[in-house]
């Protein structure tokens, strides 16, 4: 086991170099100077442009860039943002919270929906409750997230008006962002003793569209993924001699064939948590969010160099985490495979 962690975790040092590589690199092709973008394209003094060139950094040969910033980030330096003068690891973990809420809720929608939904199939395998549900489920797997969250804007809050159109609670609240989590922080005593439940319902109702629109991908694939794995369990002998037992339905399927089914399953919801964040770049910037999906975005169309470097390998880290973690949780689960 000690050998399999240390293995691992010596395939994660050539990912996150690559990773880092990319994202310094990739950048540096876009068309576009962010020093001429703060400066204006017109009218910008050649002495004032080099001197802030210089200033940032940006004057020296790009292998020396890139030297310099590995080097600092080793040290948990990533940089100043361009734009804000502020540094890249507080703006991202003060964005953090947003994008992890979202990312929380869209899981437990995929997984409370999902695994209901792929269980039923299976029992109900070859039925039209089968054919609606994997149908429905390979719908919601084929949908851009873009044109899926703008639909939900249309109907639910342009045409119906059920649910807010952008950010995380209305300007009516003034709720202190203590944990950065709208729906704790709603719950504060200080903001049930002014405002009451309202804050923490209009939190709840902010939520719900991107929700739903980051979440519909993965509870797809949590339903078609229970449904397999669940399958394959109920054709095992020891599924019929629970049958034969005369035990109840609930018993033989939530009882013996979903507690073995579930390895995959579990696999397979650690590792959405990778795909959620990468989601959350398309959400967050349709639904407004607060979060580090927006906050890219906008680096990126402004040249922020220091901000987009180091919020890619701040999400890389986390996936590779996650991923790493799933595969030690996986051999616990799994006898066989230790």
């Amino acid at each position: 086991m000690k050998r399999f962690l240390v293995e691992r975790l010596l395939q994660l040092i050539p990912t996150l170099i690559g990773i880092s590589l990319f994202s310094f690199f990739i950048i540096r092709m876009v068309p576009g100077d962010p020093v001429l973008l703060m400066l204006g394209e017109r009218g910008a003094d050649p002495k004032i442009y080099m001197e802030m060139k210089s200033s940032l950094g940006l004057d020296r040969p790009v292998f020396e860039q890139y030297y310099s910033y590995m080097e600092n980030a080793l040290t948990g330096d990533f940089g100043k943002s361009i734009v804000s003068k502020r540094p890249v690891t507080s703006e991202f973990f003060a964005r953090f919270p947003a994008t992890l809420e979202l990312g929380i809720c869209a899981v437990l929608f995929a997984i409370i929906l999902g695994i209901p939904a792929g269980v039923i199939a299976a029992t109900k395998r070859n039925t039209p409750i089968d054919y609606i549900l994997m149908g429905t489920s390979l719908v919601g797997f084929s949908m851009p997230i873009f044109w899926w969250g703008l639909i939900l804007i249309i109907i639910f809050s342009v045409g119906l008006g059920l649910t807010p159109v952008s950010g995380r609670l209305s300007v009516i609240y003034d709720v202190e962002a203590m944990t950065g989590f709208m729906l704790i922080d709603s719950l504060h005593p200080d903001v049930l003793n002014e405002e009451g439940l309202a804050p923490f319902i209009s939190a709840i109702k902010h939520l719900l569209l991107p929700t739903i629109a980051m979440g519909t991908i993965p509870l797809a694939v949590v339903a078609r993924m229970t449904r397999s794995s669940v399958l394959e369990v109920l054709r095992a002998p020891y599924i019929q001699t629970a049958k034969a037992k005369g035990q109840s339905y609930f018993k033989v399927i939530w009882v013996h064939a979903f507690r073995n089914a579930l390895i995959p399953i579990v696999t397979v919801i650690g590792l959405l948590f990778g795909s959620i964040i990468t989601g959350a770049i398309l959400t967050e910037t349709i639904f407004s969010w607060p979060g580090i999906g927006k906050w890219l975005v906008a680096s990126i169309h402004a040249r922020d160099y220091p901000v987009i470097q180091g919020g890619v390998l701040f999400i890389a880290i986390m996936i590779i985490t996650i991923n790493f973690i799933v595969d030690v949780i996986y051999t616990y689960v799994n006898p066989r495979i230790r």
